[in-house]
């Protein structure tokens, strides 16, 4: 009598990403852990880490952490295979205190996450539009702050007694430089001085002390 052929059941898997490796862990439909493998953080790695999740029977979804940083290689790849990507979020530190940090323990959770359903997002694609203007921006925030360290840099040099040693005709150029690198505009004729106030209530050059007998204390 022939036998029936079993049917492969649906699992799903979770994958605890870091740098260089990554760890996967499979899960049945009830959460019970049917293996854990850590794979290298590469193409050949991705490859072998789908082959075996596909081992342990039909691949229902996959938990991954951190999508947006060294999670990101592995999701796109997955997606492309046509696997559903759920992005996990990394528990909290003293989450991962109370039952010890461990690559495995981390997968089996990403992977029970998947499963409930408490690990629901869609990873994001990491490209188009949206993620060129984000690469612009921080290009663009890299390169303001890099002018500006060298603005700070630069009237550092010129400092106070860089201006007094200078010769005297290149005293006045440093001066302008270190208030704002142009040159110093002059006073339009009329205005009073910013400085001590009047006896008018008007800054200025106070009057002279034949007038001011004229104006009492």
């Amino acid at each position: 009598m022939p036998r029936i052929a079993e049917q492969a059941l649906p699992v799903t898997a979770g994958v605890d990403t870091h740098a260089d490796v990554h760890v996967a862990a499979v899960v049945d439909q009830v959460g019970r852990v049917l293996g854990t493998q850590a794979f290298p953080a590469d193409a050949a790695g991705y490859q072998a880490a789908l082959a075996w999740m596909r081992a342990h029977g039909e691949l229902a979804k996959v938990g991954v952490e951190g999508t947006g940083s060294y999670g990101a290689g592995l999701a796109r790849y997955l997606a492309a295979c046509g696997i559903e990507v759920a992005e996990v979020i990394r528990p909290n530190r003293r989450a991962r205190r109370q039952r010890g940090k461990s690559g495995a323990a981390d997968a089996v959770a990403a992977a029970v996450a998947a499963l409930s359903g408490e690990a629901s997002g869609m990873p994001k694609s990491r490209d188009g539009a949206a993620e060129s203007v984000r690469a612009l921006r921080v290009a663009r925030a890299g390169a303001v702050k890099a002018r500006t360290q060298a603005g700070n840099q630069l009237r550092d040099l010129i400092s106070h007694r860089t201006r007094a040693a200078a010769p005297a005709p290149g005293r006045a150029a440093l001066r302008a430089a270190g208030r704002g690198g142009g040159p110093v505009p002059p006073r339009r004729p009329g205005l009073p001085r910013r400085g001590r106030q009047g006896c008018d209530g008007q800054r200025g050059t106070p009057p002279p002390a034949a007038d001011r007998r004229d104006h009492p204390a």
